[in-house]
């Protein structure tokens, strides 16, 4: 047997330990068990699926394996730029994980959604009403809050994979959102010392998320949050105005500006001498999206995936599919891996809420995961301090619960 065979195997049976825990078993601690997947440094760039896979017109269903468990997995395939990219490295991942896991156990229909918000309704509808246990997907937010307003005793559960998704109770949230980042750390630097916090957040409900998430993640190391501020663009210099109105001389600052660029509340914050010596700064995965390279920002903490390694399925997908796997492949393998997992130690009645929110989590590719009753996702995750514009790893995993 092959080493790389060997892995997937324990990968594997890591998955089905992790179901056959008792539920009532506490939450897993940061760093519990995700030493051997996490990887080194990372800039957060991402990487391109290869040049072969072109966008096109919404391509017919595709069904792997031949399991009695039916699973669907709505994905943008034929869509345009990032979504379609994605699309194509989760389908590629999925197909790698029904070949080392899922052939015997699920049968797989993996439906194109071609990124249209309208198809990817008319799929979700479908595919609740086909007889699937599980629906994977789909990426498009209208589609996702569709699903989310649905009840009913017979609806499917749905790891869904929107971005920046908060959650709904049997509709979870797959990828790294800002709330679990933000909360992951706050709860590092709380770990070695600092017990008082502030946090500026977006407006809305997202931050509302944030602040709740954060706020509970302090609380494990007897921390809290003694402001939180809500701001908008342009709402920087106020922001911290009314913050110092409020507190004096903070240990630490955690920063989840959502969709703004943090630089200018950075900024302002240094201005008025907030962010001294000995005061901690915190941002968010969402940091990355305006890239990390203006010198406002150096020295900052953040906890995040790490776009450039996914553990010990890298290897394998890359001579399978001869091209760079990155965090969607990571999403795209684990939650088809969860779905064998389930079916091989449960079967078909394994498909609940209970055990898909069992505390104790599961193992994958990312390192350790778990579903809320709320639906939000939670993940263990390397910690970084941005240094001239890069990531540079500081712990291999911290994790807000």
């Amino acid at each position: 047997m092959t080493v790389s065979r060997q892995r997937y195997l324990r990968h594997a049976a890591l998955l089905a330990l992790a179901l056959a825990l008792p539920l009532g078993l506490g939450a897993c601690q940061s760093g519990a068990g995700s030493e051997d997947v996490l990887g080194t440094a990372a800039d957060g760039s991402a990487v391109s699926a290869p040049a072969a896979a072109k966008a096109g017109p919404a391509k017919a269903g595709e069904t792997l394996g031949k399991g009695p468990v039916k699973v669907a997995m709505l994905l943008p395939l034929s869509a345009g730029g990032t979504a379609g990219d994605r699309g194509r490295k989760m389908r590629d991942a999925a197909a790698l994980a029904m070949a080392d896991l899922g052939n015997d156990l699920i049968t797989l229909n993996v439906e194109d959604t071609g990124g249209n918000d309208g198809r990817a309704r008319t799929l979700t509808t479908g595919a609740l009403a086909s007889g699937a246990k599980l629906v994977i997907g789909p990426s498009e937010q209208g589609a996702v809050r569709q699903l989310a307003a649905i009840s009913g005793a017979n609806r499917p559960l749905v790891l869904a994979l929107a971005d920046n998704y908060a959650g709904a109770p049997g509709v979870y949230s797959v990828r790294l959102n800002e709330a679990d980042s933000a909360a992951a750390g706050a709860a590092a630097i709380a770990a070695k010392g600092p017990r008082k916090f502030v946090l500026f957040m977006a407006e809305g409900e997202a931050g509302k998320a944030v602040e709740k998430r954060v706020a509970n993640s302090l609380s494990i190391y007897g921390a809290s949050l003694a402001v939180a501020l809500p701001f908008g663009p342009g709402g920087s210099e106020k922001a911290v105005a009314d913050m110092m109105a409020l507190v004096s001389d903070p240990q630490a600052v955690v920063i989840a500006s959502g969709g703004a660029n943090p630089a200018p509340l950075v900024s302002a914050l240094k201005a008025r001498g907030v962010l001294g010596k000995n005061v901690t700064l915190v941002g968010s995965n969402r940091w990355l999206e305006h890239g990390i390279d203006d010198p406002v920002l150096q020295g900052a903490y953040i906890a995040t995936l790490d776009s450039a390694e996914i553990g010990p399925i890298a290897e394998r997908f890359r001579k399978t599919y001869n091209y760079e796997p990155d965090v969607n492949v990571a999403y795209g393998y684990d939650t088809v891996a969860l779905a064998a997992g389930i079916a091989s130690a449960m079967g078909p009645k394994g498909f609940t809420r209970k055990v898909i929110e069992n505390p104790t989590g599961f193992r994958g590719s990312t390192g350790v995961f778990r579903f809320r009753q709320d639906g939000a996702g939670e993940r263990a995750m390397p910690f970084f301090r941005i240094d001239k514009g890069k990531l540079t790893q500081i712990e291999k995993s911290t994790s807000g619960f």
